[in-house]
């Protein structure tokens, strides 16, 4: 599949059909509407504050785990007042969550100092206690205090002092600030902390029984938002006293479905094909199993209605970018046992399947990729056997990774020049063949330099590159002769891009560079580990175990990070800069609203 083919429908109808011809164009789910009203009568499409009241109930309901069985139908549920209701738990659970951390902190802050109640003031002849954690380090600073204090407890880093005054003291009495304790003992605020605990559990459970009306909810959403669609098509058609017009994109294998409508809805119907200039929004059509494609391909930047559709692309080649940058099989494994983990969580639709999909290839990209080499966990195989077979290359052998990673990036920008000339419908298109020529040509004119000679046909594919980029890179139409120079003017503009060129394909060197560090971090704290194992002791044991688990965590985080992030840049930045250089727009169908389960 591929980016889908539009036609211009404009409808055309009697005043008094207009809402029956909305409604029959919204069950269609077909047509991105145009505005054909004047700009001063639009209204702009807003989302009510009862909405945005019930998504947030929603949100706070929907990350419950094991939710309640659902009730399908009951004719007296109310969507604004259970709305109200958990709006209202939210609040409650919010702020007893808070007192909960609150008192845990003043808990933890008055430990040191133990469990007291302070004096009445009259006791104390209207004098009061401050309190300062000093540390030991400024254990001299006391000898400069004008107060009386006294040191009441001490650990193997502060002293906790008690200072008597009537006022607070100045800010400069201590080098530290004061220690705010509040005038609760430890005891109380241990059976305030309590209270909030249950609390909070008692609250949790509502909040778990409320989960059975999710679908009610989600079905009076889906109708509330379905209704304001409507609403908002209806500002953007063009009316008169008794006439209507609307105007929008369909796709071509639509169209047969609105000529039937528009048929029994006694009708008449404009049918056009995009005009010079015209630049429909962009449909990308695809399997629901590669939906992920999609969601990649419109992340960054909407293809252009007349380009082509990358989706697939980007698949295969952001699983190889981030196997690479992750160059480890054990990290692979463990994105695979992740996968495995949520599996049935991640099929409940059509679109979480296709990101499972996605998921269970980058985990086998990056498990293949860590066999070839050689590097589980950061240890090498074993000298025999079939893991050693199997290890083509080495990650510390700088020169092959980078030719490597070197020709990888001419693929990928080559590639990206061929599709755009396959694409393109104008004598520029073979400009790109020209970049092909020169990126290729390039490449072989440095493998060969590694080996002391210069490959002349490298050069000459180099020159002929240059040519076609000089002469094909405009579309300026030629009227008079001056044409012709501003022609040669374009393609000597475009030549100014060399460098850019041969600067976006050493960007993937990146490609070693990450997958090199990410090795290189899983090498050292093997190397911290075993020394810690060596010891022979308990405790030089458990610390290798810590250094094995915090380390080989960090740097799994690390280069799961770095993977996603430089895999799409160099997709989204280098590739599409040669393959996708226009932006387009996003097709929004108008139709009605799903209920999600």
């Amino acid at each position: 599949m591929s980016i889908a083919r539009l036609k211009k429908i404009s409808v055309i109808g009697r005043a008094a059909d207009k809402d029956a011809t909305l409604t029959r164009l919204q069950e269609l789910g077909a047509m991105h509407i145009l505005p054909l009203s004047p700009p001063e009568t639009q209204v702009e499409k807003k989302v009510s504050r009862e909405a945005e009241d019930a998504y947030k109930a929603l949100r706070f309901l929907a990350v419950v785990p094991s939710q309640r069985r659902q009730v399908r139908a009951d004719p007296d549920f109310d969507v604004e007042r259970f709305v109200a209701e958990v709006l209202v738990l939210k609040d409650k659970l919010r702020a007893a969550q808070d007192r909960r951390d609150f008192l845990a902190d003043r808990i933890d802050t008055m430990q040191p100092w133990g469990d007291f109640t302070f004096p009445p003031t009259k006791a104390l002849a209207g004098l009061r206690l401050w309190f300062y954690e000093l540390p030991l380090k400024n254990r001299d600073s006391l000898a400069e205090v004008d107060l009386p204090w006294q040191l009441v407890g001490r650990d193997h880093r502060v002293l906790y002092v008690a200072v008597v005054s009537a006022d607070e003291p100045r800010a400069d009495l201590m080098p530290v600030p004061r220690t705010h304790l509040g005038a609760k003992p430890i005891t109380v605020l241990a059976d305030e902390l309590e209270d909030a605990e249950i609390e909070i559990e008692t609250l949790l459970g509502e909040r778990l029984a409320l989960t059975r009306f999710l679908t009610l909810l989600r079905s009076s959403l889906s109708k509330a938002e379905t209704a304001a669609e409507l609403a908002f098509a209806e500002t953007q058609t063009l009316d008169d006293p008794d006439l209507f017009a609307i105007q929008g994109w369909v796709p071509e294998d639509q169209i047969a479905a609105l000529e039937d409508i528009c048929a029994e809805e006694g009708l008449a119907v404009l049918i056009g094909a995009p005009q010079p200039g015209e630049v429909p929004p962009t449909l990308i059509e695809q399997p629901d199993a590669e939906a992920a494609g999609v969601d990649l391909a419109l992340f960054y930047q909407v293809p252009n209605y007349y380009a082509w559709d990358p989706s697939r692309v980007l698949i295969a080649s952001f699983s190889v970018f981030f196997a690479m940058i992750i160059a480890d099989a054990g990290y692979g494994f463990l994105i695979l046992l992740g996968v495995l983990g949520f599996w049935r969580r991640l099929g409940t639709s059509a679109h979480t399947r296709a990101w499972r999909a996605m998921l269970l290839i980058l985990a086998c990209a990056t498990i293949a990729y860590g066999v070839i080499v050689g590097s589980y966990f950061g240890v090498g195989p074993p000298a025999f056997g079939i893991l050693a077979r199997l290890k083509l290359m080495d990650i510390n052998d700088f020169t092959t990774m980078m030719r490597l990673s070197i020709i990888v990036g001419v693929a990928h920008v080559a590639f990206a020049n061929l599709m755009a000339f396959l694409h393109k419908a104008t004598r520029s298109r073979y400009a790109n063949l020209g970049w092909i020529c020169v990126v290729i040509g390039g490449l072989a004119v440095w493998l060969s330099g590694q080996t002391g000679q210069v490959y002349q046909g490298g050069l000459g594919a180099m020159a002929l590159g240059l040519l076609a980029i000089l002469l094909f890179s405009s579309d300026r139409p030629v009227t008079s002769g001056i044409d012709w120079l501003w022609r040669l003017f374009g393609g000597v503009q475009s030549l100014a891009g060399l460098m850019g060129m041969f600067g976006d394909v050493l960007s993937y060197m990146r490609l070693f560079a990450l997958g090199l560090a990410s090795a290189s971090l899983a090498v050292t704290f093997n190397g911290l580990a075993s020394k810690g194992f060596d010891s022979a002791s308990g405790l030089g044991l458990l610390g290798g175990l810590l250094i094995l688990l915090i380390g080989h965590g960090l740097n799994f985080a690390l280069a799961i990070m770095s993977g996603v992030v430089h895999g799409l840049r160099l997709n989204f930045i280098e590739f599409y800069k040669w393959g996708l250089p226009e932006e387009g727009t996003v097709f929004r169908a108008f139709s009605r609203k799903e209920v999600q389960e």
